[in-house]
């Protein structure tokens, strides 16, 4: 990728960050309730079994919400755990225990997986700074769910 798209990305991503940091409670309220709905209408359409979904921090949407549905529904979710080499183990959660992981990112406490244990997932649900109309995701620019989805044989939705 030209130096000139990861100046603009970088420039982007610390924008997008800045107005996170700086939103009001009722508009991170607004953002939960929306990204619940929407992912638990996506879920019950797809009928998946299994996913993988995130943790959020503190400046983004709230999946929680989302994920004690998820396991109301005894749907099997598994959450990434970021490692050093750039790549994502993965722990079935059961949503009770959580730690601050690499990077302060929240991330579930439990027996980890390897990378290819997202092959059992129906849908993957990725962090992202932002999202355009045709589904392109901003992610936060190290490149960790690229990998994944870049090394699956049949990547889900």
């Amino acid at each position: 990728m030209p130096s000139d798209v990861w100046d603009e990305k970088r420039t982007l991503r610390a924008r997008l960050r800045r107005t996170r940091a700086t939103r009001s409670d009722a508009t991170k309220e607004n953002a939960t309730e929306g990204l619940t709905r929407n992912l638990t209408d996506l879920v019950s359409s797809s009928r998946a079994l299994a996913i993988a979904c995130y943790l959020s921090s503190s400046v983004e949407p709230n999946t929680r919400p989302f994920l004690n549905w998820a396991f109301a529904q005894v749907i099997t979710i598994l959450f990434p755990i970021a490692r050093e080499d750039g790549l994502l183990d993965w722990v079935i959660g059961d949503g009770e225990s959580e730690r601050a992981g690499l990077y302060g990112i929240p991330e579930v406490v439990g027996n980890i997986q390897p990378p290819i244990a997202i092959e059992q997932v129906q849908l993957i649900i990725a962090p992202a700074l932002a999202v355009d109309t045709e589904g392109n995701r901003l992610g936060k620019g190290r490149g960790y769910y690229d990998k994944v989805l870049g090394s699956m044989t049949a990547p889900p939705p």
